[in-house]
């Protein structure tokens, strides 16, 4: 019998729990043994709960247990769940998380403290929720040479983009229909300031290319300024506007990673992925384009991929997955050395060599976005924006 435990007991640690009661057997019949839940680390009261007799509040109790296998993370945050991670690594126990913003802030730190314990730290649920990309990318893809990355990455963000789009609704209106619906926190900054799919491409970058890059350092912009007319004039040009987060490895080796609203042709796949989906286009030297989609958050969706990585890390117990990366990815200047092509929209005639949208709206480039701000300056743009090409 292989135990484990789960940290916090809320929306995924909770949907942890019961993806096991709903699957214990296949799940047995795949690991060749049963999997138990021997503790659950809460502060609440769980009492009430069927999991009372599972329920702890004293974090050494799984520290110190020789019998504990894995530990789910499912804390949350940078903090409690940093220090708890990595005294359960230090102990000799496989760590599983889907929390991105411990992976993207100190993922380097503590898969070299599993390296040195030789145990492994999994977090494929930390993007794209159920959606399985992670592995693929350092597993099924190892024998491609990976040269870009873009993702819809974030389900509260393309809901309200969504709605925008399919229903006229203002950005404000959207929001308020994704909190009472339970897509977007009462505090929405994360998701709609780009922050939370910030984190996730500097996680398929740092898989990607092995080089961290934080998430500090990387160009983020959210969708709250976007207005109702650019989707209008998107919509009826042939694109649709939507967060991606991109990260590129660029020819002479160095690599760009950045989060923003962008315009998206109707031709690309990612166009038509709507409401609370993700989906994320990988492209190859060998394989080309590739996508993957499906719900990128909910209790089941991510309890899903967590569940995947507890039986991989205990199909790893003696040869631990080989997973990490090094410091120092080398980024280029996103405003004057990364050339892209860019919407321009206000009250001003076409510049020379630019594609016509509508009325006072074209597309420029490829040039980097300084140059591109300096254009829409001239000519008096109000709005830029990247285009996917």
């Amino acid at each position: 019998m292989a135990n484990f435990a789960i940290m916090g007991f809320g929306t995924v640690g909770g949907g942890v729990a019961e993806v096991l009661r709903m699957n214990s057997e296949t799940i047995a019949a795949k690991l060749g043994e049963p999997l138990n839940l021997k503790y659950i680390l809460d502060v609440r009261d769980l009492s009430a709960t069927p999991y009372a007799d599972k329920a702890v509040k004293d974090f050494s109790i799984l520290e110190n247990d020789p019998e504990l296998d894995v530990v789910v993370e499912s804390i949350g945050g940078a903090k409690i769940a940093l220090e708890f991670t990595r005294r359960c690594l230090m102990a000799g126990k496989h760590v599983v998380t889907s929390n991105k913003e411990l992976v993207a802030a100190h993922g380097r730190e503590l898969l070299e403290i599993a390296r040195e314990k030789n145990v492994n730290y999994l977090f494929e649920a930390s993007v794209g929720g159920g959606i399985p990309v992670l592995r693929p990318l350092f597993q099924c893809l190892a024998g491609n040479q990976i040269q870009e990355i873009a993702g819809i990455l974030n389900g509260t963000t393309n809901y309200i983009l969504t709605r925008m789009v399919k229903d006229g609704a203002t950005f404000a209106d959207a929001l308020k229909e994704a909190q009472a619906k339970g897509y977007a926190e009462a505090d929405p900054t994360a998701d709609v300031e780009g922050l939370d799919a910030g984190r996730k491409i500097c996680i398929l970058s740092d898989l990607a290319w092995g080089k961290e890059v934080r998430p500090e350092a990387i160009s983020v912009q959210g969708i709250s300024a976007i207005d109702l007319k650019d989707v209008a004039i998107a919509s009826g040009a042939g694109y649709r506007i939507k967060l991606l987060g991109r990260a590129m490895k660029l020819a002479d080796g160095r690599q760009a990673a950045f989060v923003s609203p962008h315009l998206v042709p109707e031709s690309s796949p990612l166009s038509s992925v709507d409401d609370v989906f993700n989906a994320i286009m990988i492209r190859g030297n060998a394989v080309g384009d590739v996508m993957f989609y499906g719900r990128g958050a909910g209790d089941l969706p991510t309890a899903s991929a967590v569940m995947g990585d507890v039986l991989d890390a205990l199909e790893h117990r003696e040869k631990r997955r080989n997973l990490g990366w090094c410091e120092g990815a080398d980024l280029v200047d996103l405003d004057s050395e990364l050339p892209l092509y860019w919407y321009l929209r206000g009250d001003f005639a076409p510049p020379p060599s630019s594609e016509r949208l509508a009325e006072g709206a074209v597309i420029v480039g490829p040039v980097p976005r300084k140059e591109a701000k300096i254009l829409a300056a001239r000519v008096g743009a109000q709005v830029v924006l990247p285009v996917l090409k």
